[in-house]
């Protein structure tokens, strides 16, 4: 029986794993280091804070997570051809950054077993919609299209040195890229649009990571379906978050292995009065339609691991030991 370090290898490599990968079996998620903390903000529940880029995030006593909340009063880009003057940019390569807690946390990980892993939340397209909003933003990008290259271009730079200093100082091997593109059924805008901003600079981004040995998964708990090629063409190993709304029978025969899946676990059965038979007929669901396309992980489709609700994680995990015992006799 393979560790779950190298089943995953292999599984990415497609080299013969013994087993469906089990969630996030295979990852040792650290997520304290100096940058990500600010980038996205010291965020307790309970409280209103704002990032280093201005951006206010609120995160409500009943809710699970914080958000952006952005008004026209509050946010930080209100025109966007005058972007440089309302927009500070945080210069982490100029920062005194204290990586000793996420060192130590490193040199705990046992490497044979697991794969030290850094998620990288708020990509280019959700970083402009928490400068100005949702309605700004798809506006912008068709009235105001050489103000949001430049704009985009200069967040690029910020986000190539985060994963530069991230690498040089964590060493992470795999990096959970995060940025939404869509809603349940289509794209926040149309595929020339999303190839006009986005691709190329996702290219040159996940080019990066590629050439310093880091394996990449994006997560995008959305529709995608009608660019999975080219999310593979510009470096993208795996699809976390993928939703069984992309219908991926279809996609696992459009990929051919070129990209792997993770996700199809409805996310709507982590709820608060979910049962275990509810929970384990979703997963065994997602098991039976998927693994047999192959190059296919199993999880809930949310952007990290656990649940929002205590029980539901080790009830999926534990339907999908029981799956590899029946079909891969491990």
């Amino acid at each position: 029986m393979y560790t779950p370090k190298e089943n995953f290898i292999r599984t990415v490599n497609k080299d013969n794993p013994d087993r469906l990968v089990n969630d996030y079996e295979a990852f040792a998620v650290i997520r304290n280091d100096p940058i990500t903390d600010l980038d996205r903000g010291i965020r307790i529940q309970g409280q209103e804070i704002k990032d280093i880029y201005g951006t206010t995030i609120i995160w409500p006593e009943n809710q699970p997570g914080g958000m952006p909340h952005v008004t026209e009063e509050n946010k930080v880009i209100k025109d966007i051809t005058n972007w440089r003057n309302e927009l500070k940019l945080p210069d982490y390569a100029a920062m005194d950054l204290d990586w000793t807690l996420n060192a130590e946390m490193v040199a705990q990980v046992d490497r044979n077993e697991k794969l030290v892993t850094s998620i990288m939340a708020t990509g280019l397209f959700e970083r402009l919609h928490f400068l100005m909003g949702f309605e700004d933003t798809l506006i912008n990008l068709l009235e105001e299209p050489e103000a949001m290259h430049d704009l985009l271009d200069a967040l690029l730079e910020v986000r190539m040195t985060y994963v530069r200093l991230l690498i040089e100082n964590m060493k992470p091997e795999v990096i959970i890229h995060h940025d939404d593109w869509g809603t349940k059924h289509s794209l926040f805008v149309n595929y020339d649009t999303w190839c006009e901003f986005f691709k190329e600079r996702y290219r040159k981004l996940y080019g990066y990571l590629r050439e310093q040995g880091v394996t990449v998964i994006h997560h995008a708990d959305c529709y995608c379906a009608n660019i999975v090629k080219d999310m593979a063409e510009i470096g993208v190993q795996i699809w976390q978050g993928v939703i069984p709304d992309n219908d991926l029978c279809v996609l696992q025969k459009e990929l051919d292995g070129s990209m792997i899946l993770m996700g199809g676990i409805n996310a709507e059965i982590d709820r608060s009065d979910w049962t275990e038979e509810s929970v384990r007929r979703e997963v065994r669901r997602a098991c039976d339609t998927y693994a047999p396309g192959g190059s296919f992980i199993p999880c809930l489709t949310y952007g990290g691991p656990g649940s929002i609700y205590p029980g539901v994680i080790e009830t999926i995990r534990d339907e999908i030991a029981q799956y590899n015992k029946e079909h891969y006799h491990i």
